[in-house]
């Protein structure tokens, strides 16, 4: 039987790089899924994509960080699909890069926006959801950055990023009760858009290579591998965690 059998699930930035290949692998693991982004044709194609494949896929585009929009991702796989197991809480944004002093409010807002608000309004209308079904497993993308490294020029990108775990650890404790799982996934170096805007140049790229001890970034579809794990019944007894899944990054000093 497939792991994610007669699971709805929530991918929010799913129009690329992880959310992409998470979207795609729990459908094809059995979950029927809402796909959700900013972009609309990206998202026709997936969902033709996932159907084409023998799959169940609806989309919804819009912007994470409106609250009626968080809610209408869960009222429509409520109402299309019966219920909600699995949110992947993925969207994000690289943001302004630069020194704090030089860093605009208007800059740091959106970031905490996309990245921490977005997460807040999404778990809201999430967790109902998942108590009415009796338990779920809501993932949010978090990363080692602010974590286990600083990295120069990122404050804001850190400080929404280290916000997804301090909201992991109270949502697991106040939703386990319920049932409900609540964890970050912590990515390392991933070969995404907002990856390759980070590691530009060929210099770049080999700087951002050797800093793992694996000497190169993920692909999407191997961060999706750690995703299907959080929401499947593989991890049942994982709870509040920060889980790197960062190809030793966080360990490595060489």
């Amino acid at each position: 039987m497939p792991t994610l059998a007669n699971k709805v699930a929530i991918v929010t930035g799913a129009s690329t790089g992880i959310g992409y290949a998470a979207a795609k692998l729990f459908a094809r693991e059995g979950a029927a899924v809402v796909v959700a982004a900013r972009r609309q044709k990206e998202l026709d194609d997936l969902v033709d994509l996932i159907n084409t494949e023998g799959g169940k896929a609806l989309a919804l585009v819009g912007d994470v960080g409106e609250e009626a929009f968080a809610k209408a991702l869960v009222d429509k796989a409520v109402s299309h699909f019966g219920a909600l197991d699995i949110a992947f809480n993925n969207a994000a944004i690289l943001g302004a890069m630069g020194p704090v002093p030089e860093m605009s409010l208007t800059d740091w807002n959106q970031v905490i926006a996309n990245n921490l608000t977005s997460a807040f309004l999404g778990a809201k209308y999430q967790l109902p959801a998942m108590a009415a079904r009796k338990g779920g497993s809501l993932i949010f993308t978090s990363t080692f950055v602010g974590y286990t490294a600083g990295m120069p020029g990122m404050a804001a990108y850190a400080a929404s990023k280290a916000g997804l775990i301090g909201l992991t650890q109270v949502l697991a404790s106040e939703h386990g009760p319920q049932n409900i799982r609540v964890n970050a996934l912590l990515p390392g170096g991933t070969d995404t858009p907002a990856g390759r805007e980070f590691a530009s140049t060929p210099e770049a790229v080999a700087f951002v290579h050797n800093l793992h001890a694996l000497k190169r970034m993920a692909t999407p579809d191997e961060i999706a591998q750690s995703a299907l794990y959080l929401a499947s019944d593989a991890s049942s007894f994982t709870t509040g965690s920060a889980m790197l899944v960062d190809g030793g990054v966080s360990i490595n000093r060489v």
